[in-house]
């Protein structure tokens, strides 16, 4: 929910930007939920082709979760045929082959096809057919491309707002700049290599004073798995100030049931591996 009084402040991109042409929809909550959709990708354009229960209804403004705007500039239409009139090309969603011969796109293909037609200043419409029985025939012969989601073929049933929302997502993502990958760290930082090395040569010299890493011959395989551990997640600095405060307390402890006392760094036990030489 947006908590502002009608809705998002949602406005059409400048230029031009795809159209979602619902043809014949049947319920007005269906209508709002695409709204709702269309604000999630950035569509703004919403037109309507002999909505079953007339237009405008409230119900789709309850539904639309804020995307208030969109519903309030869209147009209604007879046909599919008034409604694509002022479009240079037109795009149709088709969830069962038919027997004709033109080009099919995936959602993601159908996307990068709508940015391209978009960037030269063209006009594109995508047919998105009423609930229960998608396009026809006729409304199919309005578009000069398909466009058909590759979902799992025992069970490929969407709603009308998920329709619209896997084609808006597509659309919004083809130049989302957002990385595919980030490692949150909020107030802390990725810990150098640095740290991590000091933090390890403790742990190590701990690990023999208590007496963990004593099987000389296994012992050099050891701190390589303990090395491995660490250097393979991207461990914070927060992190690392955590696990010293733990290795101290564990430290303390040992010392405190007249166990020795983990030697100074730069030192080594006798009979041991440095550590740092070993890593």
């Amino acid at each position: 929910m947006t908590g502002r009084e009608g809705g998002a402040l949602l406005e059409p991109p400048p230029g031009e930007s795809p159209v979602v042409v619902l043809v014949r929809p049947q319920l007005a909550q269906n209508i709002g939920t695409v709204a709702r959709a269309m604000a999630n990708g950035g569509l703004f354009h919403l037109r309507l082709v002999a909505p079953r229960d007339g237009w405008p209804q409230s119900t789709a403004w309850r539904a639309s979760s804020g995307a208030d705007r969109i519903l309030d500039a869209a147009t209604v239409f007879e046909t599919v045929e008034d409604a694509v009139a002022d479009c240079h090309r037109v795009l149709a969603t088709c969830p069962r082959p038919r027997h004709v011969i033109i080009p099919v796109l995936t959602a993601r293909a159908a996307a990068a096809e709508l940015r391209s037609i978009n960037s030269g200043s063209l006009r594109a419409a995508i047919l998105f057919g009423p609930e229960r029985a998608g396009l026809d025939t006729e409304d199919l012969a309005r578009a000069d491309t398909l466009v058909r989601y590759p979902l799992n073929p025992q069970h490929m049933s969407l709603n009308l707002a998920q329709a619209v929302m896997i084609l808006a997502y597509e659309w919004w993502i083809a130049e989302e700049p957002t990385p595919p990958r980030a490692f949150m760290t909020n107030e802390t930082r990725v810990a150098t290599k640095g740290e991590l090395e000091g933090f390890l040569g403790r742990l190590v010299r701990e690990l023999d004073a208590c007496g963990f890493l004593s099987n000389l011959p296994k012992r050099p395989g050891m701190v390589r798995n303990l090395r491995h551990l660490f250097e393979r997640g991207e461990v914070t600095e927060q992190e690392l100030r955590t696990l010293h405060g733990v290795v101290t307390e564990l430290s303390r402890g040992r010392v405190a049931r007249g166990g020795p006392a983990a030697p100074e760094p730069g030192t080594t036990d006798p009979g041991t591996v440095d550590p740092q030489i070993d890593g």
